[in-house]
């Protein structure tokens, strides 16, 4: 007898028999140990994803209260654990430090979002030991091994951008990559989580009917303007870092013109200059005004190419029954997204919106994460459910 096609799958579908291995160890002896260790991995990479979301908002709190440069010291805050605050330790800060005179508003926000990102790196350690030690006691343990090495050579490398930040004094470049690794590490704490969890993703795909379940050449092309989308995004993030860098979003006023105009005097080669010298103390930033115009245009620009190209995306992925979740998520983010960055303009950037929109701007990116998970995990289905039916098909 044939092996039954890729269509034949249906609502009582069960998941492939390999699925199993990701959460159950090969023999009794060991199944007690290795069970905890892999619900020990998921509750961690959980609560390091989350906590990473905490890290992102006060590393933007603290950069839109000016606080980048609260502290002149790296670990340390003029030379305490935490920061000065009697008037005799503030006195003797001053003293040590003449140039930056304390200012307690700025240094508690640096202080904070450096012990929550030290928090952060502490536990994606534990992450990278539990994943080790997790596959020494189930060798067919499916759970990712490479990725949380990646995460914590991430955040090594983040701290120090964070000691840059302060040494460089914000030099722009720096200051982007620092906000880039922190978008980084996050999205490749919502990735580890999605592996963790692949299982689940199985079962979502096995309660439809083979009608619902799309064609490949239609996953292609979902796929294919999902990478598109996710490079925007990712584009997009990075012209956002650089905006925040020069603070840049503050020339235009006025929505959809700029300065009462379409196209605003700009100056794109200063505006870009990736080139700025190490020195100058870049607090509140240092390029005149057409240049931080090319930049917030530039940034607005990239928006509207992120809508045009998401807006299909979205319509694609809800006409196929399985991926309307992922359209619905996508949709929101992208709305409330866009809302924010013109209530930014609008409004003059009040701090509560700018921080949501730092945060939704990696929920997107997020989404798309999302988005592209489920294609590539229901092409393995796909196989796997293929190889299951060849395996169970009586031989002719």
């Amino acid at each position: 007898m044939n092996s039954a096609p890729i269509t034949s799958i249906h609502t009582q579908s069960k998941i492939p028999a390999t699925l199993h291995d990701n959460t159950h160890t090969h023999s009794d002896s060991t199944n007690s140990t290795g069970f905890t260790l892999a619900q020990c991995y998921k509750m961690l990479a959980l609560a390091a994803f989350l906590l990473a979301f905490v890290v992102v908002g006060l590393g933007a709190y603290t950069r839109l209260v000016h606080a980048g440069l609260g502290c002149p010291d790296w670990p340390g805050c003029y030379g305490h654990l935490t920061w000065p605050t009697s008037q005799q330790e503030i006195s003797a800060a001053e003293a040590k430090f003449p140039e930056t005179p304390v200012e307690l508003d700025k240094t508690w926000p640096e202080m904070v979002h450096r012990y929550f990102a030290g928090t952060l790196g502490l536990l994606v350690l534990a992450i990278v030991t539990v994943s080790v030690l997790n596959k020494k006691s189930n060798a067919r343990s499916k759970q990712p091994i490479k990725l949380p090495f990646l995460i914590l050579a991430i955040v090594i490398v983040q701290a120090a951008f964070g000691m840059w930040t302060v040494t460089l004094k914000l030099w722009p470049q720096v200051v982007t990559l620092h906000l880039l690794g922190g978008f980084t590490t996050l999205a490749l704490l919502g990735l580890l989580n999605i592996k963790l969890n692949q299982e689940r993703l199985f079962k979502h795909f096995s309660n439809y009917p083979a009608s619902d379940l799309p064609q490949q050449p239609n996953v292609k092309i979902i796929k294919r303007l999902s990478i598109i989308c996710l490079l925007l995004v990712v584009t997009q993030i990075s012209l956002g870092g650089w905006t925040a860098a020069n603070y840049a979003a503050l020339p235009c006023h006025d929505f959809p013109t700029c300065q009462g105009t379409l196209w605003p005097t700009m100056d794109f080669k200063s505006g870009f200059n990736v080139t700025q010298t190490i020195g100058p103390n870049y607090l509140g930033g240092q390029l005149d005004g057409p240049s931080r115009t090319a930049i917030h245009m530039s940034h607005r620009i990239g928006a509207g190419l992120v809508f045009l190209f998401c807006i299909p995306l979205i319509i694609l992925l809800y006409r196929q029954p399985f991926l309307k979740s992922s359209a619905v998520i996508l949709l929101s983010a992208l709305t409330i997204q866009i809302a924010l960055g013109i209530s930014n303009v609008v409004f003059i950037t009040p701090l509560p919106v700018a921080i949501l929109h730092n945060l939704f701007g990696v929920i997107l990116l997020l989404s798309l994460i999302f988005c592209l998970s489920h294609l590539l995990y229901f092409k393995k289905f796909n196989l796997q459910s293929i190889q299951s039916d060849k395996n169970l098909s009586p031989r002719s």
